[in-house]
Order: C-alpha cells, then structure tokens, then sequence
C-alpha cells in the first residue's frame, strides 16, 4: 500500500482506508471527504546554514520546575512534543526539515535532558502547564505531538487558546483496564530493582510496541540482548545523549497519563482549534482505534495517514522514520 514510495517523495502517498491513492481531507461532523491532490516535490529542502543554528533556552512552569528546550530555525513557531522513551533530539530531522519555514522548539518533558524533574503528585495538568509556560515564553502557536505528547496537545488545546493549529499522531487513548495497570506494577517493580531491561520489555509488551520477535522470543534473552543494546549505546553516547537507560524511569509517567485519560475522549469536542489527525497504515491496531475515534469527536479536524509507516514516522531516520513526508503534511497544514 505504497511502502515503495520512499523514493525521494517528502509527503509520500496520502491514503484514505479504503485504500485509494489520492489525498482525502475528512471533515468528522458531516462525514464529507473532499480529494485533494498530492503536491508533494521529489526535491528534499535543504535549510540553510543559518536556518541551522541550534541553541538551548528554558521556561519556568508554574511549579517553579525548568523546562529546557532546543530550537532552531526561523519564522512562525512551532512545538514538536516527544513521545514515550523519547527526549527533544527523537525529533531533531523533523526540525531541521522544518527550519527553513518555522522556529522549531524541541522541549525534554520532565525527568530527561533539559528539564527538571516530574512533580509527585503528576497528572497531565502538570505537562499542559509546562507546555503553557513553553507557549508564553515562545510565542508558538502551532504545535505537533506524538503519542503520549499528542495526548498533552489535546488536553492542552481545551484550556490554552494559544494554541491554534495542533498536529496529533496517534495518541494513545484507549481504555487501559487492568491490564495496564498490571504492566504498570511489574514496570515498577523492575525499576526499583534496577534491571532496566526487564521493565523496558515490560514496557514495550505492555505498549504493544517493538518487532514481532518480541512476542516469540524467550524473556531471558531478550533481556540479554537489550542489556547488550543499552550497552552499546552508551560506549556510542555523546556527553549531550539522553540514552535508553536514562529515558527508562520516566516511562512510568507515560503508562499513568494513559490511565488517567482513559475515557477522556468525549471531552475533546470542546476543542477549537484545527486538528490535523496523522497516522501509519503499519501502526497496531489500537492507535488506530484511537485516530478513528478522534475523528469523530473532534469539530475542526483532517486526518492523513502515511502508507507504509509506523508509530516511529516522525522521528529521527536512524529509528526508523521518515521526517520529510512528515514535514510535509505540517508544512501544508501549519501554512
């Protein structure tokens, strides 16, 4: 279903579920679908030097904690939120193929790279007040999250008028149960032990995240073979890396905001700004559920889904994403 558009093509095929190759644009309160024809070049920008130019700043959010960001380029601003097990370089292509049209703000949510840490009694509360700081002090309006950062976004967008145009891909909403909470307490447990592997593959099992193996593969060695990864990557790391093992804590706050926002959805149609849903066709099955779901909640929305590509379509290429087509769709949507 187009997995072999990877030939240059910043936007890549844009597909409705029915599976035909032309854009759709979707308008969730009438169900009407208006084609629109791909424009997308076979041309990458190439941001100039001075685009380029990366340096740090901070905001200050209301609990008196740091939110550290990067940022670089120039024009309009826009603020890409990571996901889990993720920090503010996950995305670091995507700016730097946005940079030419956009100031793009990269922060590290709390507990990685240039931020503080979480508060103890966190809720989403707390990232839609780190990211109102980061609004204040840059000025953005226009926002990208992904995954649980889409899930801050959306809570954010229904208090912040600020926010006037926000890109979503595949936030997990889904209804977690008891399940989660079980993945949750090993998770935990694992931690406090201190055998990182074992909570990660806790972690993407609980996500239904990772390659087939992870579900045919013994345990035991797939913790060894993680033991072997995070091993290498921190030989690699360089003094401003924020590696597997030091994003592994912080994924507990992910599987909370989760719970938290199980059954949150219908609270969405209060939102006002546009909506841009994105999503891969190889993405599981349950953030797909949850794009579908969205689409029907949300009053000003568009949805996009990218053939051939998963959960990771945003992030950096060496994780297997695809930032150009990505930037793409936001260039076209932001304006």
């Amino acid at each position: 279903m187009g997995a072999s558009d990877d030939s240059g093509n910043p936007g890549g095929e844009v597909v409705d579920h029915a599976g035909t190759n032309e854009g759709i644009s979707r308008n969730s309160r009438g169900g009407q679908r208006r084609r629109e024809p791909v424009t997308a070049t076979n041309v990458k920008l190439q941001p100039t030097v001075a685009a380029l130019q990366r340096i740090t700043g901070a905001a200050i959010s209301k609990d008196g904690t740091t939110i550290g960001y990067r940022q670089l380029g120039r024009g309009p601003g826009v603020v890409i939120l990571h996901g889990a097990m993720e920090s503010s370089q996950s995305h670091m292509q995507l700016a730097e193929a946005l940079a030419d049209t956009y100031t793009v703000y990269l922060p590290d949510r709390r507990g990685r790279g240039l931020s503080g840490p979480y508060g103890s009694g966190y809720g989403v509360w707390e990232d839609v007040d780190d990211m109102d700081a980061l609004l204040r002090k840059t000025g953005a309006h226009y926002v990208f999250g992904v995954s649980s950062g889409a899930i801050i976004w959306l809570q954010a967008a229904l208090t912040l008028p600020t926010i006037h145009k926000a890109a979503i891909f595949e936030p997990p909403l889904m209804k977690s149960g008891p399940a989660t909470r079980a993945w949750l307490t090993r998770f935990d447990r694992e931690i406090a032990e201190g055998r990182i592997a074992a909570a990660m593959i806790t972690g993407m099992k609980g996500a239904q995240m990772g390659p087939p193996l992870l579900n045919l593969m013994p345990r035991w060695l797939l913790e060894r073979m993680t033991t072997m990864m995070l091993a290498s990557e921190e030989k690699k790391a360089s003094r401003d890396d924020v590696t597997m093992r030091m994003l592994a804590p912080t994924l507990h706050y992910d599987f909370q905001l989760v719970i938290e926002m199980e059954g949150a959805l219908e609270n969405f149609r209060a939102v006002r700004a546009d909506i841009l849903l994105l999503g891969g066709s190889k993405s599981p099955a349950y953030l797909k559920a949850s794009v579908d779901a969205l689409e029907r909640v949300l009053p000003r929305v568009r949805r996009v889904e990218f053939p051939g590509l998963g959960h990771e379509a945003s992030g950096n290429s060496d994780r297997g994403g695809k930032p150009e087509r990505v930037a793409h769709q936001l260039r076209g949507f932001f304006g």
